[in-house]
């Protein structure tokens, strides 16, 4: 008898689903745990694996395309059975789907329409008839007629400009004060454009992918949910910077300064277990365990891996493990698994150069810290100002959660750790 194969929720947040490939096409058998299509849900594309076995009658969304959780995805049953019926009795049982399917043919035409909107503005015009960015420059015999400012006349009578030779930016091509300011600033003596130059206006407009909109939902919900405030500290990273290279010179693998940054992270939120927390309404949910996620950037948005007991971990283990994680979510091979339970997050864009920025906290957690990049910096020590690192780290905290007494006592533990790395390595923790 002939089956529905419906959307499956692949994740916590995961509405609708997007099926990036089919891997089998209508009329092929499929057995039970072969791969059947790749699924794109709000966090990675996932292999989906056939529960049933049958012939596949029916391909319920095309590659590209987006169906909800619980929509119907295909049809398995035995070859020539007949499933019209069943998608039948699918539409009368989802009478709020029947009743939007008129609106459909309405809907989709929208697109076309937005673009036949704009077909008048010279995106679309085509390219051998451009429209000049500004008029040509042409003297006029009754300069009494021309468009222009009482402060441009009196700007372009100072300096000695004849009007009629300058092209007006203003309504109507009217001559105002900027004209007359770039008329001698201007490389083909005065015109606004280049010679030869033609502006064309454009643009292009890309589909939001299912991780893109979840992550703009998830972070607006969150800035606009919860009362963000910042705590900013600069940390002396000399020392930090010296026991990285003594620590590379033995360890069979690298280390990075990512890797100490969450390793005393961890540490700080074991002495400071306020602060790896969780808002959750009507109560805060203090965490026995530190779970530190990890953003890492993808071509499609930012994706949070998640270092399990991140404070036990060695920096070895940690740095493998984030390096694992990131080449998973850049082949898009996260699982669940990897992302969820986070209690605490770090954001690194210092390796990009960026000296100082404030993050947007990723639910559940209370904090996210934002580390800037090292940098060369005058230093005191012993009374005399000497060369030395800096970096600048940001914590936004929810402060229902967190207050800043709390959030600054943290940074602190932090801060000490990280400029004696001593507190926080020995050979135990490499």
């Amino acid at each position: 008898m002939a089956e529905i194969v419906r959307m499956p929720k692949m994740s916590d947040t995961m509405t609708e689903g997007v099926v990036s490939k089919w891997h089998k096409k209508v009329g092929d058998h499929i057995k039970t745990g072969e791969l059947v299509a790749e699924i794109e849900t709000d966090k990675a594309t996932m292999e989906f694996e056939s529960y049933q076995e049958g012939v596949l009658l029916y391909r319920g969304v095309e590659e590209g395309k987006a169906a909800p959780v619980n929509g119907v995805l295909a049809i398995l049953g035995k070859k020539g059975e007949d499933y019209k019926s069943l998608l039948e009795g699918e539409k009368k049982a989802t009478p709020a789907a029947e009743a939007a399917a008129p609106a459909t043919p309405k809907a989709e035409p929208a697109k076309p329409a937005a673009k036949a909107a704009a077909a008048p503005s010279p995106t679309p015009a085509p390219a051998a008839t451009p429209k000049p960015a500004v008029a040509p420059l042409a003297p006029n015999a009754n300069d009494s007629r021309l468009k222009a400012s009482p402060l441009a006349r009196r700007l372009a009578e100072e300096k000695g400009l004849d009007l009629r030779h300058v092209n007006g930016t203003g309504d109507h091509g009217r001559i105002v004060k900027r004209d007359i300011d770039w008329y001698k600033q201007m490389p083909n003596g005065g015109g606004l454009a280049m010679p030869g130059f033609v502006a064309t206006e454009g643009f292009d407009e890309i589909e939001l992918s299912q991780m893109r909109k979840t992550i703009a939902r998830r972070l607006a919900e969150s800035k606009y949910s919860a009362p963000h405030f910042y705590l900013t500290m600069e940390i002396d990273m000399g020392r930090a910077v010296d026991a990285r290279e003594s620590i590379n010179a033995i360890a069979p693998l690298k280390t990075s300064f990512n890797d100490m940054i969450l390793k005393a992270a961890a540490m700080a939120l074991r002495q400071h277990p306020k602060v790896n927390a969780s808002w959750l309404g009507d109560k805060i949910r203090m965490h026995h365990h530190i779970h530190i996620g990890v953003a890492v950037a993808v071509e499609e948005g930012l994706l949070v891996p998640v270092v399990r007991f991140a404070d036990g971990k060695t920096l070895s283990q940690i740095g493998a493990e984030v390096k694992e994680y990131a080449q998973k979510a850049k082949d898009k091979k996260l699982q669940p698994s990897d992302w969820e339970g986070n209690t605490f997050t770090i954001s690194n864009l210092g390796m990009f150069g960026i000296d100082q920025f404030t993050a947007i906290i990723n639910p559940p957690d209370a904090c996210i810290l934002a580390i800037g990049a090292i940098n060369d910096a005058a230093v005191v020590k012993d009374g005399k100002v000497v060369a030395g690192k800096k970096m600048k780290v940001t914590m936004s905290c929810d402060h229902r959660a967190v207050d800043g007494a709390i959030g600054s006592a943290f940074l602190q533990t932090f801060r000490q750790l990280l400029e004696n790395p001593v507190l926080m390595l020995g050979m135990s923790s490499i």
